[in-house]
C-alpha cells in the first residue's frame, strides 16, 4: 500500500519535496542542533585556554606531552601526542572526544529525520503530497551536514589564534567523522523497522570504533596501528592537527562517506516506508512480555546491556589510568588544582578516581534521560493508547519504564564502579561507594525529565538540555574556576567527593528525596492530563 505513496517519478523527482523537508528539520531541530554545536566546539575551544594556563611554558609542554605519550593508558582513551604546542595538546586532548560526540550528533539526526518518521507513521503523510522517495534521506543528511559544516566553522574559528592551518585540520577531522557517521546511520535506517534498533546497532558500531582505536594507540605511540587504521575515529587523529598536517587522510573519509550515501541511496529507493530490510521479530505477547513491566523491560534491556558493558570497559580504563594521574600533572599547581576542584583534596590518585567516578555519573545521566523519555515516545507513536485501551493503569504502564531507568542506573553505576576498582586493582570497596554515591544525583535529574513528561509532555526533550547543561558545568567548570554557586547548580555539585573524604550523609538524602518529590509529582501529573494525540 505505501509502495504506491512513495514514488513519485524517477530521476529527479525523487527529489521532490527536499526543500520543504530540510526547513521542517531545521525548524524542528531549532534546540537540539544549536545545542549540540555550541557544547561540542565549547568543549574543544576553551581547551585553549585550559591548557596555555595549565602549561604556560614550552618546556612545560615538552615535559607533559612526554610524559603522556609515554602512558599506554593515556593514549588508550585521548589517543597518541603528535605535537607539544598548545593546539597540538587541544588536539590529543579533545580530538578523539569531539569526533566521538560530532559521530553521535548526526546519527541522532540522521536516524530522528528519517526512521523516526517512518516508525511514527509522519513520513507516510508526508508523503502522499508531492514528496519523493529520496527527499527524506537527502533532507535529513542535509541537516547533518548543516551541524557538522558549523562545527567545522567554530573549531576553526575559535582555534585559529593557535594556528589557522592545524585549527582547519582538527575542524575537518571532526566535521568528517561526524558525516560519516551520518552517512552509515542512513544505511542502517533503511536495513531496521524500529528506529530504537537502528539507534543500538548505529551506537554500537561507533562503540567498536572508538575500542579499535583504543586498542591500537595502547600499543603504539605513532598513531600507526592496523586497528587505529580500522576506526574511522583513528582516521581523525592521524590527520595530525599542528603535528605536520596530513590532508591525504580527508580523501578516506570522502570515500567513504561517498559509498555509504550511494549504498543508503540506493536501498532507500529499493523498500516501502515504514519497512527495512531486516523483518521485526513476530512473536505472541506471552509470559513475562504480557505485563506492563515485562513489555518495558524487553523494549529497554538491549539499551540497558549496551550502556552496561560500556561502563565496564570505561571504568576498567579509567581504573588504568588512575596510577599516572601524578605523572600525568607532574608538579603543575594549577593542574593539581583543577583536579581537587573536581576530585577533591586527598591526593592524586584519589582526587583522579573521584574525578573519574563524577565523569561516568554525569554520563550515566544521559541513560535516565533517555530511558523514561521512551515513556514519551511510546506515547506519540500512540502504542501506548491500545495499552492503556485496556484495564492497564497509567501508573501501571509508566512503573514498568521507571524501574528500567532507575533501577538500571545502579547497576550501570556499580559495573562502572567496579571496573574502575579492578582497573585500579585497589579499594574495591571504597571505589564502589564512590560509584553509588553518584546515584541520588542522577535520579534528581530522571525525576526532573518524570515532572517535565508527566506535566509539560511537549516540553519533555528539555530535560536533555538540563542533562547538557550539567555536563557542561561538571566538565569545564573547575577548568574555569567557575563560582561555588554556579557549580551548586548542578545535582552532582552537592555530591562528596568520594573517594577521599568523609561520606557526608544530607546531600545524599536529599537530593534522593527531591528525585523522589519530582517522580511522585510527574506521576500525579500524568494521571490528569490528556494522552499526545
Amino acid at each position: 500500500m505505501t509502495a504506491g505513496l512513495a514514488v513519485r517519478g524517477g530521476g529527479a523527482g525523487q527529489l521532490t519535496g527536499t526543500n520543504p523537508l530540510f526547513r521542517l528539520a531545521l525548524r524542528r531541530d531549532r534546540i537540539m542542533l544549536p545545542v549540540w554545536v555550541l557544547v561540542l566546539t565549547l568543549m574543544v575551544v576553551s581547551g585553549g585556554s585550559s591548557i596555555e594556563q595549565l602549561y604556560d611554558t614550552p618546556a612545560a609542554r615538552a615535559e607533559v606531552a612526554a610524559s603522556m605519550s609515554a602512558n599506554s593508558s593515556l593514549r588508550s582513551m585521548y589517543g597518541p601526542v603528535f605535537g607539544d604546542s598548545i593546539g597540538g595538546l587541544v588536539a590529543w586532548r579533545f580530538g578523539v572526544f569531539a569526533a566521538t560526540l560530532a559521530a553521535v550528533m548526526s546519527l541522532i539526526i540522521v536516524i530522528r529525520h528519517t526512521r523516526e518518521e517512518e516508525e511514527t507513521g509522519r513520513q507516510e503523510l508526508l508523503s502522499s503530497a508531492m514528496v519523493g522517495r529520496r527527499a527524506p534521506l537527502t533532507s535529513a543528511l542535509s541537516t547533518a551536514l548543516v551541524a557538522n559544516a558549523l562545527v567545522t566553522l567554530f573549531i576553526t574559528g575559535g582555534l585559529a589564534a593557535q594556528g589557522g592551518t592545524g585549527a582547519l585540520a582538527l575542524g575537518l577531522a571532526v566535521g568528517a567523522t561526524g558525516m560519516l557517521f551520518a552517512t552509515m546511520a542512513a544505511i542502517v535506517a533503511q536495513l531496521t523497522e524500529s528506529a530504537r534498533l537502528a539507534k543500538g546497532m548505529t551506537g554500537g558500531v561507533l562503540g567498536l570504533a572508538f575500542l579499535l582505536r583504543a586498542a591500537g594507540d595502547s600499543g603504539v605511540n605513532d598513531g600507526s596501528s592496523v586497528l587505529t587504521w580500522l576506526s574511522p575515529i583513528g582516521w581523525a587523529e592521524n590527520m595530525r592537527p599542528y603535528a605536520g598536517e596530513r590532508w591525504w587522510v580527508l580523501l578516506l573519509f570522502v570515500a567513504a562517506i561517498a559509498a555509504q550515501a550511494a549504498a543508503a541511496y540506493t536501498l532507500a529507493g529499493r523498500r516501502d516506508i515504514g519497512m527495512g530490510f531486516l523483518p521485526a521479530r513476530p512473536g505472541p505477547a506471552e509470559g513475562r512480555l504480557a505485563t506492563a513491566g515485562g513489555l518495558a523491560w524487553r523494549l529497554q534491556r538491549g539499551t540497558l546491556l549496551g550502556w552496561t558493558a560500556g561502563f565496564a570497559v570505561a571504568g576498567v580504563v579509567f581504573g588504568g589510568m588512575a596510577e599516572g594521574a601524578a605523572d600525568l600533572v607532574g608538579d603543575n599547581e594549577q593542574a593539581k588544582e583543577i583536579f581537587a576542584r573536581m576530585g577533591g583534596q586527598e591526593g592524586m590518585t584519589q582526587a583522579f578516581l573521584a574525578t573519574m567516578v563524577g565523569m561516568l555519573g554525569m554520563m550515566a545521566a544521559l541513560y535516565v534521560v533517555a530511558s523514561i523519555l521512551r515513556l514519551h515516545g511510546e506515547e506519540t507513536s500512540q502504542r501506548a493508547e491500545p495499552l492503556l485501551a485496556n484495564r492497564l493503569g497509567r501508573l501501571r504502564w509508566a512503573a514498568g519504564h521507571l524501574v528500567t531507568a532507575f533501577g538500571g542506573v545502579v547497576a550501570i553505576m556499580l559495573v562502572g564502579g567496579l571496573g574502575l576498582a579492578v582497573g585500579y586493582g585497589d579499594e574495591f570497596g571504597a571505589v564502589l561507594g564512590a560509584a553509588l554515591v553518584q546515584v541520588p544525583a542522577i535520579w534528581l535529574l530522571g525525576g526532573l525529565a518524570v515532572l517535565l513528561y508527566g506535566a509539560l509532555p511537549k516540553a519533555a526533550p528539555a530535560a536533555w538540555g538540563v542533562v547538557g547543561a550539567c555536563l557542561l558545568i561538571g566538565w569545564i567548570g573547575p577548568a574555569l574556576d567557575l563560582p561555588r554557586s554556579v557549580m551548586k547548580l548542578s545535582p552532582f555539585g552537592h555530591l562528596p567527593k568520594l573517594p577521599g573524604t568523609e561520606m557526608q550523609w544530607a546531600p545524599v538524602l536529599l537530593l534522593t528525596a527531591t528525585a523522589v518529590a519530582l517522580t511522585g509529582a510527574g506521576l500525579a501529573a500524568l494521571r490528569r492530563r490528556d494522552l499526545l494525540t
